[in-house]
């Protein structure tokens, strides 16, 4: 996954120095970045600080007039409706975790028989240069998807099978194999997804901040 390696957007810079414990300072403050990738935009926040990926088309004097700010504010249900519209998809708020690639030998391999599943194809309507990967035995339904996700970092997301319990740990951990040791990767998972971000934490994943994504329908009027 060496392609997925490089990611010059401003906000990878934030996530990358957070995953170093380098947070920005928490000033209450907000700042506005573009889109990593177009028409998808967010709302990220760190501790006491936000950023805004917004597209060149929102007026500055929208955002001015919101309630914005670094201490949840930027998280206020009625920001996010405001900037996206009333015809827009806008996705779960997550918590946005970071840790670094294994490296080594894979244990997964290409699973292109998995490209009609939800979490594949939901991945592939948000991220691009995305990859299915799952065990070699044909029967096995688990899947990683690891794409240029979250501000054009490597991004996993992961489905285990209903009925092994436990796999989510070892899933994540087998995914990361694909990822070069030096190279960072995100994770995004809502908090009410209990048994996601147990495995997530469990395989080594430390929480940077929390996102929201939204994508508008029509263009924003001034």
């Amino acid at each position: 996954m060496e392609e997925l390696a490089r990611s010059g957007h401003p906000l990878a810079a934030l996530i990358t120095a957070a995953a170093d414990r380098r947070f920005p300072v928490a000033d209450g403050g907000w700042r506005r970045v573009p889109p990593w990738r177009p028409e998808l935009e967010a709302v990220v926040s760190f501790t006491g600080h936000a950023v805004m990926v917004l597209g060149d088309d929102m007026p500055e004097g929208r955002l001015d007039a919101s309630t914005i700010d670094g201490f949840g504010g930027a998280h206020d249900p009625r920001v996010i409706t405001a900037l996206a519209g009333p015809d827009a998809w806008i996705d779960s708020l997550d918590a946005l975790l970071v840790r670094r690639g294994a490296g080594g030998t894979p244990r997964l391999v290409p699973r292109p028989d998995l490209a009609h599943h939800p979490r594949a194809q939901f991945a592939a309507r948000i991220r691009d240069d995305i990859g299915i990967f799952g065990y070699p035995e044909g029967r096995r339904s688990a899947l990683a998807v690891i794409g240029r996700g979250v501000a054009g970092l490597p991004e996993i997301s992961f489905e285990i099978e209903t009925d092994r319990r436990g796999g989510g740990t070892a899933l994540v951990q087998d995914a990361l194999g694909l990822v070069p040791s030096e190279q960072l990767v995100v994770a995004a998972v809502a908090p009410g997804n209990a048994a996601s971000l147990r495995a997530l934490l469990t395989a080594g994943f430390v929480p940077v901040g929390s996102m929201q994504l939204f994508r508008r329908d029509v263009p924003v009027i001034p």
